[in-house]
């Protein structure tokens, strides 16, 4: 009986490893086939419009286009793509409408495109969610089997857009928790990834790499250095988070239809264009790289001009990046996404941690672009509160040697970041310190969090002699 059991279980284990292969590698097809549509004809619009000096004068059509699409055609693709998976699948038993895949490729499309400050990465993460939902229903898989597909629609768009097939196997399945992953779809995501990438590429999908050929030795000194990025890009993740909910409760006290509060978001966009420039518009792809290591050594020279007004220019290929490029960014983007521009906001983050690490360098007088790299990741880390999957992106796009600086970096955001998050709807699993009391196994937009420091801890016993030398 003990043999036939042990036969029986072996034999379901095979099928269903079976199973899975088949299935994820389907859904890889599918999610990398769409999304290389998606980026072709993103990649299109963006070299079309750039023939046009002023091509941010359409950002207020744009948004409009935008809202009217997601309100008449697909509700469900308001937002930046992601969050609304993870609502999908923790509130919606992972069912999407099919007609998100189409609407949120337009309505991103036509907002990058005309400059609005969003990623690419969103949409890629809902059409792949979509299409993997849409298959789930056709052949009447149950909520269990859909589940898990959609989680493989996710980890295929976001491997397939960013060129990090294993990264984005992992965001599939770090990313609905705070605290822990799913490891019965580990098997799927890292097949789905896989394939989704190599479709891809196979369409001509081009991806960028960047070698990080200056890596410091290993030092006590060094390391605490790491230590004090991660803290620093935790802080940036904060005001990014911090900022976009302050815009998007803004927007919603304004009285005003969805229509004309675009119109509104839109306008003050190209004002702020004028104020600052359109540096910070659209995916931001030439300030991130021009930020980050290259396959050749690079002379870096840096000119401090005004010095009385502090505007610090860092000349890295020829490109000017003012040393608050970061917060200009995050202002752009909140904007964006909070008056109905569509889009992602992990593009963003890669803006806002390359510039940022290129900031914490200059400010320390470290190497530019081992801490724009680092910065790169560490913000995703923060923000999303992925950072696993963020120490093996650094991994993929920067080389094996960047990865144990970059993965301290990326833990420390991760906490410092704290009981927040890019993504309200994630379920929180995990405190984040034993003297901060929250209610563990709500979603991110829910949890109060309480200061509770434990009797014997240190930061008791300073609030202990504060309270005694009042």
């Amino acid at each position: 009986m003990f043999i036939k059991n042990k036969v029986a279980e072996e034999t379901i284990l095979f099928f269903s490893i079976s199973k899975w292969v088949l299935l994820s590698t389907v859904i890889g097809v599918i999610v990398g086939t769409a999304a290389a549509v998606f980026l072709k004809i993103l990649n299109w619009s963006i070299s079309f419009r750039s023939q046009f000096d002023y091509y941010y004068y359409l950002l207020p059509l744009a948004f409009l286009i935008s809202v009217l699409l997601v309100k008449y055609l697909a509700p469900e693709a308001e937002g930046h793509g992601t969050e609304k998976v993870i609502e999908a699948i923790h509130k919606k038993d992972s069912n999407i409408d099919l007609m998100v895949v189409p609407v949120k490729l337009l309505a991103t499309i036509v907002t990058i495109a005309c400059g609005g400050s969003a990623g690419k990465e969103g949409p890629c993460a809902q059409i792949g969610a979509g299409l993997a939902s849409y298959f789930a229903n056709v052949f009447k898989f149950d909520s269990h089997d859909r589940r898990k597909l959609v989680i493989c629609g996710i980890s295929a768009g976001f491997a397939s857009v960013f060129g990090t097939p294993l990264a984005g196997a992992i965001f599939g399945v770090e990313v609905l928790f705070v605290g822990t992953m799913l490891y019965d779809v580990l098997l799927p995501s890292f097949i789905s990834g896989i394939t989704s990438y190599q479709v891809a590429e196979a369409l001509g999908i081009v991806y960028s790499k960047h070698s990080a050929n200056f890596v410091p030795v290993f030092s006590e000194v060094f390391f605490l250095k790491v230590v004090l990025a991660g803290i620093f890009f935790g802080i940036c993740s904060i005001i990014f988070i911090e900022t976009m909910n302050l815009f998007a409760n803004l927007s919603l006290k304004i009285k005003l239809k969805k229509e004309y509060k675009a119109i509104l978001g839109g306008f003050i966009l190209v004002g702020l264009t004028f104020i600052f420039s359109d540096q910070f518009l659209g995916l931001g792809i030439e300030t991130i790289d021009s930020c980050l290591p290259r396959e050749k050594n690079i002379w870096y020279a840096f000119d401090y001009m005004g010095f009385n007004s502090g505007v610090i220019y860092s000349y890295l290929n020829g490109g000017a990046v003012v040393w608050y490029a970061f917060m200009a960014k995050i202002l752009f983007t909140s904007i964006t996404l909070s008056f109905g521009g569509s889009g992602g906001v992990v593009t963003p983050i890669f803006f806002i941690g390359a510039t940022s690490g290129m900031l914490f360098a200059q400010l320390t007088g470290l190497d530019v672009t081992t801490f724009s790299a680092i910065g790169f990741v560490a913000v995703l880390a923060g923000s999303a509160n992925t950072p696993i999957a963020a120490s093996i992106m650094a991994m993929e796009i920067f080389g094996a040697a960047i990865a144990p600086y970059a993965s301290v970096a990326c833990v420390v955001s991760f906490f410092m970041s704290g009981h927040r998050s890019i993504y309200p709807s994630q379920v929180l699993l995990l405190k984040k310190s034993e003297s901060i009391d929250v209610n563990l196994g709500e979603q991110m937009d829910d949890i109060n969090v309480k200061p509770a420091p434990r009797k014997k801890s240190l930061l008791q016993k300073i609030i202990d002699y504060k309270s005694k030398n009042k």
